[in-house]
C-alpha cells in the first residue's frame, strides 16, 4: 500500500486538493495498484513555516 505525503503551501481550495489526490492516485492505478490501496496525505504548511535558500517563503513570495 503506497502512502504518499504531499507538503505544500497552505491556501489551496478543496477542489484543487481533490484534483491532486485524484491525479496522484491515478499514477499508481496506471501502474497496477488498486485505487483503494493508495493513501495520499496532504500537509498544508504556512509560508511562515517554510524556508528555502535561507529565507522564509513568507518573505519572498
Amino acid at each position: 500500500m503506497p502512502v504518499i505525503h504531499v507538503y505544500m503551501w497552505a491556501g489551496r481550495t478543496q477542489e484543487v486538493k481533490e484534483k491532486i489526490v485524484k491525479g496522484i492516485t491515478d499514477v499508481f492505478v496506471n501502474l497496477g495498484v488498486p485505487a483503494e490501496a493508495v493513501i495520499v496525505i496532504l500537509h498544508d504548511v504556512e509560508k511562515s513555516n517554510w524556508g528555502s535558500a535561507g529565507k522564509l517563503a513568507s518573505k519572498t513570495s
